[in-house]
């Protein structure tokens, strides 16, 4: 059973609902996203955990993964959550979260990574995969696809193509990872 976290569009999320994969419920720290929309037009349970809503960010993270827990969730797919998980989380699901990132691990980690990667000069980028610990982007990557940088690429025209990737490799490797 998988638990996926969202904060926006939900694209990612909406790649593992075509792969036919177990996704039993959808937690943003956004009310309002497409992500949410998307989970729920696939009848899959949805939450918000708003950090406003909690005392602190301990607080809400274990409210979330309390909830995940009590809908049967074994696996964790962060699919553009824009958070930082905090220990309290990670500790209910260890070992069993993963995350989808737009660049090459560990050189490009964090929210801008396409942009740092550009000023770089980078000749490519890729699709990651990997699990997620407590800093940012710092886990064990368990696969990448390859994209290139294309002479003119933008951030935008370049996270079109790298979205593409994700789309292929995230389904493939929570599958893989359902399958242990």
């Amino acid at each position: 059973m998988i638990g996926v976290l969202v904060s926006g569009e939900g694209s990612n999320l909406q790649a593992l609902l075509d792969a036919g994969l177990p996704v039993v419920a959808v937690a943003s720290n956004k009310a309002g996203v497409r992500g949410l929309d998307r989970a729920a037009a696939s009848g899959v349970a949805t939450a918000v955990f708003s950090r406003d809503a909690y005392e602190d960010r301990d607080t809400r993270d274990l409210a979330m993964a309390e909830w995940l827990e009590g809908l049967g969730v074994e696996l964790v797919v962060c699919a553009g959550y824009m958070q930082l998980l905090r220990q309290s989380f990670l500790d209910r699901f260890p070992g069993r979260v993963v995350n989808v990132h737009p660049a090459p691990l560990p050189d490009f980690p964090g929210a801008h990574s396409l942009e740092d990667l550009l000023e770089a000069g980078a000749q490519e980028t890729a699709a990651t995969v990997h699990y997620v610990d407590e800093g940012v982007d710092t886990g064990a990557v368990i696969a990448t696809e390859r994209v290139p940088v294309l002479p003119g690429d933008t951030v935008e025209t370049l996270r079109v193509r790298v979205h593409e990737a994700e789309h292929r490799l995230l389904p493939r490797v929570v599958g893989d990872l359902c399958a242990l």
